[in-house]
């Protein structure tokens, strides 16, 4: 079957992968850095308690309860930092930024975020993809964090990567098919072709895992009797620039944006759930990433 390998082929893009890190780190030390940029990611890290993980699971679980009852589903709740004060404090919580920091330099801007949640018995996969070839991003540089609020195992569907499939981007991609209950639009065939053999990212709650933008990654369908919730988080440096409006929903953590490119929305006054039409646009934006034909190009 014919591949894409650039869904924006109308856009402007270097699609180089950026390798990532400060002088100096001040969090992590510089043998990670190096980790994080020769096999593409980095985990586990330990980042809060275990009470303060049962705080953020009890939070979670009021908030999915009350998304629920007002027409969400579980996998639709995308950008919520800018309704939720408690999201918002998540992503902009000093231990997680003091990491990034040392990833991406004094400016961390967050772009989005989205809690992935997989039920017991949910059939769904996330196939193999690189999240960089569909973000209407650039340059590449952009490091997820993917904190766990719930253990992620093999058995609940935990993230697997191939580690050093970062240096090979724009890999071909097709569409997926209904067959492979993708929560996503994409699917790379072979991946162990563009690295090493898959490794399982698994976490304990209140741990987080750092992945490239590039890297190769997926996760299987959740066969357990208990639920894998994570929620990911997209950081990038200042001189990163969007289309398609994916600077719309985005929180300067840290450091500033003199360009103004980057929108700053501040820490919201309650935890309010957000009406179906206005959060739907947002999860089309972030979750979904806007590949649509018109970027589709053979090779």
């Amino acid at each position: 079957m014919a591949g894409h390998t650039n869904a924006f082929p109308d856009l402007e893009r270097d699609l180089r992968f950026c390798p990532l890190g400060v002088e100096s780190p001040r969090t992590v030390s510089k043998e990670q850095i190096s980790r994080y940029n020769d096999q593409g990611f980095l985990a586990p890290i330990d980042v809060f308690s275990n009470r303060e993980v049962a705080d953020i699971r009890e939070y979670f679980d009021d908030l999915l309860m009350r998304a629920l009852a007002a027409g969400w589903t579980a996998g639709e709740l995308t950008n919520w930092h800018l309704h939720c004060r408690g999201v918002y404090d998540l992503v902009t919580h000093p231990r997680i930024v003091d990491i990034v920091e040392d990833f991406l330099g004094s400016t961390v801007i967050l772009r989005n975020c989205h809690f992935f949640i997989k039920l017991p018995g949910d059939g769904h996969r996330v196939s193999w993809h690189q999240d960089a070839s569909y973000w209407p991003l650039t340059p590449s540089k952009v490091i997820s964090v993917w904190l766990a609020i719930d253990e992620s195992s093999p058995a609940n569907g935990a993230m697997r990567v191939i580690p050093r499939s970062h240096l090979h981007p724009g890999v071909p991609f097709r569409r997926s098919t209904p067959e492979e209950h993708n929560v996503l639009s994409q699917t790379v065939d072979n991946p162990e072709c563009y690295g090493d053999a898959p490794f399982s990212l698994e976490l304990k709650p209140g741990q987080i895992s750092l992945h490239s933008d590039w890297i190769l990654h997926g996760s299987e369908p959740n066969r357990s009797d208990r639920r894998r919730c994570g929620l990911a988080m997209r950081y990038l440096s200042s001189d990163v620039r969007a289309s398609d409006g994916w600077n719309k929903d985005s929180v300067i953590c840290r450091g500033a944006d003199p360009s103004g490119h980057w929108s700053n929305h501040p820490r919201p006054a309650h935890d309010s759930i957000p009406g179906k039409q206005q959060g739907t646009e947002r999860t089309t934006r972030s979750f979904t990433h806007g590949w649509t034909d018109r970027g589709a190009t053979a090779s």
